[in-house]
């Protein structure tokens, strides 16, 4: 578990005492809807019911001699039981209580991560409003390409966070079950009602079919999707990490007057949380191969996944939480510079503008292909002699032939490019 990155209550959720104790609920829960089947004894289902418990470490004990967590974790909680304890497990196989009982793991820290997505999708909306109108260079390749706002480019991740929001909930949702159905799913000690009965008490849903294990596809699809989750995170640190470069600096993280930058480089004030988010989504998207490996098990199950789930769907929803946080306020406390902004979107002396200047040519009756000839002709000359293409444009006889003086300023006006913002904002956000 990665300890480092994991916050108080996602640990918790996560620990072998919560773990333990998701175990009991469900072994309570069977006992409960079992004893009003006639099958166990009231008697002895309120014992377990109200004796029944445990201490990690007598489990860890016991484990050390049988070599098996769930018979530790039976007869620990049977010393505490008394003789009613032999209803305890009472048609259960050991998957029975370990799956049911990781799909409540999972529906608490599934709660958890879907609130940081919330948080982080607010955020990025207040700041895409924000910045609504704030124009910025777009770029293409790395190479400056046409205006945009930087309200636009926070918009983009409100929007994405969005769709991953929905992609969670369906995951999420896909392992909320559970499964009571015996060593190889086929009801050979219980039936079909006892397994919907026991679901319902632990606010689970029972799966239609199992073997011994609910079926890895649905942990696959849940991993798969915390992966997608951290690289729209990775997305955003990446853009930050590019925006914060000196040649750039039209955006930083926030940089507080003790922090440190540099042991050697007193100057330095580097994109350290960023870089951050980037590196451990790696570790995520990672996490996601093993699941997909865990799909395929011999026959109606081994234990190859078991093993590795206990490293993946901690780490993974601990990191997926951790990184929603720091991105959130990443975002948050991001330091803009809009005067910084306009600087680069102006350097180019124009060049940013040859679009439309084609269109507008092509709109005065030139041919497209000659428009674009002699656009691409004084564009290129700008470039290699750093001349300012609004004004080598300006003297050229083709073109102020066909664009007067005033549709020639036009043609270099970002407003009109950005005329439809608010369109945009709207189709997101809504007509609010």
């Amino acid at each position: 578990m990665i300890a480092r990155y994991t916050r108080p209550e996602m640990g918790r959720i996560w620990s072998d005492e919560n773990k333990y104790r998701c175990w009991l609920r469900v072994e309570i829960a069977a006992s409960q809807a079992l004893a009003k089947a006639g099958m166990v004894p009231q008697e002895a289902a309120d014992a377990i019911r109200d004796k029944g418990d445990f201490t990690v470490a007598r489990i860890n004990e016991i484990e050390a001699e049988v070599r098996h967590d769930v018979i530790a974790f039976t007869t620990t909680v049977a010393e505490y039981i008394g003789p009613e304890s032999r209803w305890l497990h009472y048609g259960l196989t050991s998957t029975d209580v370990v799956d049911t009982a990781q799909a409540l793991q999972l529906k608490e820290a599934s709660a958890i991560i879907r609130a940081g997505i919330v948080r982080l999708g607010e955020v990025l909306r207040a700041r895409a409003l924000e910045f609504k109108h704030t124009p910025t260079i777009g770029r293409t390749h790395g190479v400056h390409a046409e205006p945009t706002t930087f309200g636009l480019k926070l918009l983009l991740w409100y929007s994405e966070t969005q769709r991953n929001l929905v992609r969670f909930d369906a995951a999420a949702e896909e392992l909320r079950v559970g499964k009571l159905s015996g060593a190889v799913g086929t009801f050979g000690h219980l039936k079909p009602e006892h397994e919907e009965a026991i679901c319902a008490e632990l606010g689970l849903t029972p799966v239609a079919i199992a073997t011994q294990v609910v079926q890895r596809d649905r942990h696959a699809a849940y991993v798969a999707t915390l992966a997608v989750l951290v690289s729209t995170l990775d997305k955003i640190a990446t853009e930050v990490r590019h925006l914060q470069r000196t040649e750039v600096r039209e955006a930083e993280e926030f940089f507080s007057e003790k922090q440190k930058g540099s042991s050697a480089m007193p100057h330095k004030r580097n994109p350290i949380v960023s870089e951050q988010i980037s590196g451990l989504a790696r570790v995520v998207r990672g996490n996601a191969q093993t699941a997909f490996e865990n799909v395929a098990l011999w026959h109606e199950r081994d234990i190859s996944h078991s093993s590795a789930e206990r490293v993946i769907l901690p780490d993974s929803t601990i990191l997926a939480d951790y990184l929603l946080a720091k991105t959130a306020t990443l975002i948050e406390k991001l330091m803009v510079y809009p005067a910084r902004m306009m600087k680069n979107l102006e350097s180019t002396g124009g060049l940013i503008f040859s679009g439309q200047l084609l269109l507008d040519l092509a709109e005065s009756g030139m041919l497209r292909e000659d428009a674009y000839r002699l656009v691409q002709g004084h564009a290129m000359r700008s470039w290699k002699e750093e001349l300012v293409f609004k004004d080598e444009v300006a003297k050229e006889p083709e073109i102020t032939g066909r664009l007067s003086p005033e549709k020639l300023a036009r043609a270099f006006d970002y407003s009109r490019q950005l005329a439809n913002v608010d369109a945009i904002f709207a189709r997101v956000l809504g007509a609010s």
